[in-house]
């Protein structure tokens, strides 16, 4: 579907079993400023969301094919959308593409004495993780991240919203 996979929740839950998928559009679609490198999310040229149409797209044909290869052999629900404002970061693209916004890391051992870190993300590379929190700057390997997500900017989605209008 030329989209990025970027979680998927399986499990049974009281209405029966459920396959959550989460798409997004590669980090290098879009317009990007001069210099800018690819993969990093501009605050002038934002990576477009997606559409409901996609997830409606991508929901159809990925019952298809599982339907096709009877690769679940029980009812489920299927339900597409995007990850959402405070989207998880999994892979070290995740991480650049989100550079310079407010994330949240837990890892899955201590790192620098402690195992939670809130504050902006400054950059990714070479397997690592650079974060400022506290008025000090840690390095975490992407590999001992548990969970991390993007921590939203509700008062600015407000205010897009609004201009948009």
């Amino acid at each position: 579907a030329g989209l990025d996979l970027i979680e998927l929740h399986w499990g049974q839950e009281p209405g029966g079993w459920v396959m959550r998928v989460f798409i997004d559009r590669p980090a290098d679609d879009g317009p990007r400023l001069p210099g800018q490198e690819p993969g990093t999310v501009s605050p002038l040229f934002p990576t477009p969301t997606i559409t409901h149409q996609e997830c409606e797209r991508v929901s159809r044909d990925l019952s298809a094919a599982l339907d096709v290869a009877n690769a679940i052999p029980h009812g489920y629900h299927l339900e597409v959308s995007s990850p959402g404002l405070d989207r998880p970061l999994r892979r070290l693209q995740d991480f650049r593409r989100f550079a310079g916004q407010k994330v949240k890391v837990r890892t899955t051992g201590a790192v620098d004495g402690r195992r939670n870190f809130s504050g902006v993300l400054r950059d990714a590379h070479d397997g690592v993780v650079e974060i400022e929190c506290e008025g000090r700057s840690y390095q975490v390997p992407v590999g001992a991240v548990a969970r991390a997500h993007v921590v939203p900017d509700y008062t600015g989605e407000l205010k897009k919203s609004r201009s948009a209008q």
